[in-house]
């Protein structure tokens, strides 16, 4: 096996506990990238929100985005493959999140928006506060989300948190069901919501095939629900210490923990 391009997811894979890549794996990726070897992340991040670490790995690659929704160049600022809600998709979301009281985040063409923070937005927000001007994803506090919703020309996914999973739960059942969208967990309170069909695994395989890339030269790193379609797919799928053993068992290796060197380590064994 000759591994071409690695994938990696960010938040609880290749960034650690505070939110930065560490020096082993800045190290261990820019040694592959000067061999050859492909680098593209693969997250579920508005491209916004991934773009400092595109950039302070030097990557060239196009990155996925928003669980498969659509790959970003950002050489270009162009979002390439897109696949969005529809406005009327959008719009029957914001009425079952109302009526469920589950907190929101609105992903639209460039901007990331809210209505009111909750913990993990918080702790969101502060990490943007620690960035470099340039780089701080574009977070925007709005009054009403269907505002924005019937003016915005793209709406990529709603990111949805609650307390329990219970009304998580609810509501996924009843989108997939009655509007058979996409919906990705991303832990056990946090799902995100698009597209019906979009994920990581489609979205990378059908980026492979556009460029003669097998999936079987792919070695991939998730740590959570949302990462087992591209898991799955990769030669080599690795999750990270501690995931859920529905992620554990689409794999092929475990890992360490994101908190330690593993993601070098583990590009050693199995990048030759």
């Amino acid at each position: 096996m000759t591994i071409r391009l690695v994938a990696l997811d960010l938040d609880g894979t290749l960034l650690d506990s505070r939110l930065q890549i560490r020096p082993e794996s800045v190290a261990s990726i820019t040694g592959l990238r000067e061999r050859g070897v492909d680098v593209m992340l693969v997250t579920g991040r508005h491209h916004a929100a991934a773009a400092p670490y595109h950039r302070a790995l030097g990557l060239e690659l196009p990155a996925i985005c928003c669980n498969g929704t659509y790959l970003y160049d950002y050489a270009r600022g162009e979002a390439l493959m897109p696949n969005p809600l529809s406005r009327t998709q959008a719009l029957f979301l914001l009425r079952k999140i109302r009526e469920s009281g589950i907190h929101a985040l609105m992903y639209i063409r460039d901007t990331i928006t809210y209505e009111r923070i909750e913990p993990h937005l918080a702790r969101l927000l502060k990490w943007i506060e620690t960035q470099h001007p340039s780089d701080r994803a574009a977070f925007q506090q709005v009054a009403r989300f269907e505002d924005v919703a019937v003016t915005a020309d793209i709406v990529w996914k709603f990111a949805l948190t609650h307390p329990i999973a219970e009304p998580l739960v609810e509501l996924v059942a009843e989108v997939q069901r009655e509007m058979g969208l996409a919906c990705e967990w991303s832990g056990s309170n946090r799902v995100d919501i698009a597209q019906g069909g979009n994920s990581k695994g489609a979205l990378l395989a059908r980026w492979l095939a556009e460029n003669a890339i097998a999936p079987e030269d792919v070695i991939a790193f998730g740590d959570s629900p949302n990462d087992i379609s591209m898991l799955e797919l990769a030669g080599v799928g690795v999750a990270m210490a501690g995931c859920l053993p529905e992620v554990r068992a689409a794999a092929d290796w475990l890992a360490g923990p994101n908190d330690s060197d593993t993601i070098a380590r583990t590009l050693e064994r199995f990048v030759t």
